[in-house]
This record gives C-alpha cells, structure tokens and sequence, in this order.
C-alpha cells in the first residue's frame, strides 16, 4: 500500500505531457508531425541512436516495391530524378529530410518498457526514468522482430540458417545451394535477388501460395493503382488481383507453386500477409532455375526433409517467415493484442475503454506502408486534437 502512494505521489509531481509517440520509423514521424501541426507538444522516443536504424540494416540491394509518388512522408516529395522503386539510402535519407524539415523532437537511445493506464493519463516507463502523458501512440511497427519457427533438428543442421531480414549481399549466394522458406514479400524479395546470381541451387518451400503481382505491367507500376484498389470492397479488391496474377503469370500451380488460401486483399486484413511482388522469381521458377518444393518437416546434419518426406542440402536457408511486434512486453497486460501480438485498434481507432491509447503502422496496406503512415497520422491526430480533455493539463 505504501508502495502505490508513495507511486502516486511522484506522479502528481511530474508535469503530464500531451502526446508521447513511441518510434520513429516513418509512422512514428507522421503521426509526430501531425500532431504538432494540429498544436499538440510533442515527444518522440526512439530507442535506436539514429534514424531509419531498421532500414540501414536492410541488404544493399533492397528497393521499395511501393512506387515513389506514394511512397513519401507528408508534405516532401523525393528529390527529382530518384527512380520509381527507391533505393534502400534514398529512403533513409528521405526520413532523415523529413525529420530536419518538420524539427521533430527526437529523443534517441530512449527505450520504452512498460505502458500502464492511470485513468486519466498514462505512465510510459523507459530506459531514461518514467513519463506521463495524456496520449501515447505506439509507432515501434510491424515488423520489429523476425520470426523464426523452431523447425525440429535445426539446432543439428551443419549448414546456415538465416532471417531474410539478414539476407545480405545477394552475391555472397554465388555456387550456394539456397532454401527460401515461405513464398510471401520477403520470400519473393530474396527470390527476385537470387534469381539474378550464380547459384549452384534455389529452392522455394511453400505452404501456401502468395498473392503476387508484378512491379511493372508494360511501362506502368502497378502500384500506382493501389489508391483505387484500397477503395474496392474486398471481394472485388481479390478478384482484381487474381485475375492480374493468372493473367501476367499464367497458372503457376504447374510449376508446384501451391494455391493461395484466399484472395490477396482479405488476407491483408485477416492475418496481415501482404502482397508479394515478382521482379525476376517467377521466370526463373518457370525455367526450372528456381525449383519448388513442400513444406519443411524437419532438419537433419546434412539437410531438410521436405513433407513428402524427400531430403534436399542446402548450404544456406532463408527464413523468410515474417516477422512479430514484439509489443507483449510493453502492453501485454492491456488486453489490445490480437493472437499474434497485432493491436487490435489501429489508426483513429482506440479502446473506449483505454482512452489515449493509439496505435499506427502495425497492419499492412494495399497503399503502402508510407502512403499509409500519412492518412493514420491525420486520423489519429484529430481524434487527440479534438479531444475533450485539455491537452496542456498537469497534475
């Protein structure tokens, strides 16, 4: 009991701050800049040292999938001439402009650990002591921590297993023998690399089969016609996809690519897988190049067995397996995760029952995960800029 009011006491002493954002990746950054220009204060927390850290430590080869005009922070567009799927350093310095440009607060080497409600502010407990806020929005993203299953044997296995987070440089695969395992974005992002150097062998495994489309159709991006796509009902969204899928690629379930288990844009909402894009991966599954296989059910010394019980060697294997949240930690014992650890409010939406707390960039989108910071941002930042409650109130 002492404990708690002795607790309470500190807190009332500590001025309460409007908005906290958690994360400066390019949700947090939007989401910070709408908020000030609405003439809400403003503090961001980062526990990196330097922006675009998760970016940075990307492979050199990554490009954005996201064409160029929809894939800009609020209010700056990239500089002229950077090509239509941005380089990885192009996006880090386009995050890097946009914080200088918009003077956001940064504080880095400040991480959060603990979010508790106080019923009308909230305690944001961090490596640099604990914070007090009427509103904190959790902009750490989706993808903050790769997943990798606990394959039976894999402890046992002489050869490499690796994130595709960790992919590297593509030519350090040259006269390997590769498995990419899971034929999602990030499996599809490794293949279009692969498919492009001298490897002694490419396996893909695949339980099910990915809502893939191509970066081009003729000189057009397809991803320019994402704005439209988001308004679709999603029956139609899914219909759309598949018929350009069967269209541009054929029937890829004859060269083993199985079956997708639903249409692209449903499975966007229901388990967050986003839409994969072809830049080389499927001429060289169609030329035997790229060769597809069954799940894995194991590992062994020298190889993997696949579920039809075959055994390939690979030198190295490519999880590309998706990623977690990592926010059980931090807001676990709040009851706004899903089973796989996804907010279940996101954008503008919030638990009544929890007001102040706002979550963004932790969903896929069919726009992007740029296009989509900037209209989560807005809708966040009305919902706290017209709030009831006065935001420059201490305690």
């Amino acid at each position: 009991m002492a404990d708690t009011t002795s607790r309470s006491m500190v807190e009332q002493a500590v001025t309460v701050e409007p908005a906290i954002v958690v994360g400066a990746g390019a949700a947090g950054l939007a989401v910070a800049r709408a908020l000030m220009k609405a003439g809400v204060a403003t503090a961001i927390l980062e526990k990196e040292s330097r922006l675009a850290e998760p970016w940075r430590r990307r492979h050199e080869q990554l490009h954005l999938n996201t064409h160029r005009d929809l894939s800009a922070l609020p209010g700056l567009a990239y500089p002229k001439g950077t090509p239509a799927f941005p380089h990885r350093d192009v996006v880090i310095r386009h995050m890097n402009d946009f914080h200088e440009a918009n003077r956001l607060p940064v504080e880095f080497g400040v991480s959060v650990e603990s979010i508790t409600f106080r019923g009308d502010h909230w305690v944001v407990r961090t490596s640099a002591g604990s914070r007090l806020a009427r509103h904190v929005v959790v902009a750490t993203g989706r993808d903050r921590e790769p997943f990798t299953p606990q394959w039976t044997g894999m402890q046992a296995f002489a050869g490499r297993i690796i994130h595709s987070a960790d992919f590297g440089d593509a030519q350090a695969y040259a006269g390997k023998k590769v498995l990419v395992v899971g034929a999602g974005n990030s499996g599809f992002d490794a293949l279009n690399h692969l498919a492009g150097v001298d490897t002694a062998a490419v396996w893909l495994s695949a339980r099910n089969g990915p809502a893939l489309l191509p970066k081009r159709v003729g000189k057009i991006a397809v991803h320019r016609l994402s704005p439209l796509m988001a308004r679709l009902p999603l029956r139609v969204a899914d219909a759309v996809m598949a018929v350009t899928q069967r269209l541009v690629f054929g029937d890829l379930t004859k060269f083993g690519v199985p079956p997708a288990p639903a249409g692209g844009a449903s499975r966007l909402t229901s388990d967050y897988t986003a839409i994969a894009a072809d830049d080389g991966a499927v001429d060289a599954i169609k030329s035997g190049r790229i060769v597809v296989v069954p799940g894995v059910r194991e590992f062994t010394r020298d190889g993997v067995i696949l579920a039809n019980g075959s055994l390939i060697a690979p030198d190295i294997v490519i999880a590309a397996t998706g990623y977690r949240t990592g926010l059980e930690r931090m807001v676990g014992n709040l009851g706004v995760l899903d089973e796989k650890g996804v907010p279940l409010f996101n954008g503008g939406q919030a638990d009544p029952k929890l007001p102040g707390l706002w979550f963004t960039g932790m969903r896929p989108s069919i726009r992007g995960c740029f296009a989509n910071a900037g209209i989560l941002a807005k809708a966040i930042a009305a919902r706290i800029a017209g709030s009831s409650r006065p935001s420059g109130a201490t305690r």
